[in-house]
């Protein structure tokens, strides 16, 4: 297989793990705030300043007003599907969303609600697809919508966990939408789940702690979870997706 057999999505925590995506070969960008949740919508600042710096990498943006499940209330829903029209204003190549009902089925009306806003852009269903009742189901009906691919760990915790299913839905698929594997995929692990699943588009982070600048911590609080390590930053690196992508071609 060549390089260009594969499409390289990294979840980029930021504009600088955006610029390192690029530097490192991604095809494209998943621009996330709110990692520890899962990813959550970044802010207009960072989407702009991202469409500046990304030149030849495509910038897809999630669109996610806060943790927790997919199911979204009315308001919810106004609110993403303004994320959307900003995205477009701004430049966006895509955006990435979805929405469950209670029951874990695909919510049809929501889902085509927020479609209607991101008409003409690539639109990703993504790891919502794992906490779905019944994946093959959840297959045709995101199919029947239209999204371009679904972004999904076989419903495990980890890609590399999930092969078996990644496998069975890529097959069902039939060339109809894309399936991208995330969640856990390393250099470490690349080769051997593309080898399992047969996907030819993987999401990785890439990222590295790095050692914050500042010289003073107060040792006495914290401005996120207690315990949590907040001495360092952690960045995608130009390093680690050229090693991975290198990993995947063998």
């Amino acid at each position: 297989m060549k390089r260009e057999d594969y499409q390289i999505e990294v979840c980029a925590n930021g504009v600088e793990s955006c610029i390192a995506a690029q530097q490192g070969g991604a095809d494209r960008v998943e621009l996330c705030a709110g990692i520890p949740e899962g990813g959550t919508t970044p802010s207009y600042g960072e989407i702009m300043v991202a469409r500046r710096v990304l030149t030849t990498t495509r910038l897809h943006v999630i669109i996610r007003p806060r943790g927790g499940d997919f199911l979204y209330t009315p308001l919810e829903l106004e609110r993403m599907a303004a994320d959307i029209d900003v995205c477009r204003q701004l430049g966006a190549d895509g955006v990435v969303f979805g929405c469950l009902n209670a029951d874990g089925t695909v919510a049809t009306d929501a889902n085509r609600q927020l479609m209607q806003h991101a008409a003409g852009m690539a639109v990703t269903f993504h790891r919502a697809f794992d906490r779905t009742a019944d994946p093959r189901q959840a297959l045709e009906d995101i199919i029947s919508l239209g999204f371009n691919r679904i972004l999904t760990s076989g419903q495990q915790p980890q890609a590399p966990q999930g092969a078996a299913l990644l496998a069975q839905l890529h097959q069902q698929a039939g060339g109809r939408i894309a399936l991208m594997a995330g969640s856990g995929v390393t250099e470490g692990n690349i080769s051997q789940l593309a080898a399992q699943s047969g996907l030819h588009e993987f999401h990785f982070s890439a990222r590295e702690a790095i050692a914050s600048r500042t010289t003073y911590i107060n040792p006495n609080l914290y401005m996120g979870t207690p315990g949590a390590d907040e001495s360092t930053l952690p960045y995608t690196t130009a390093r680690r997706v050229a090693a991975t992508i290198a990993a995947l071609l063998g």
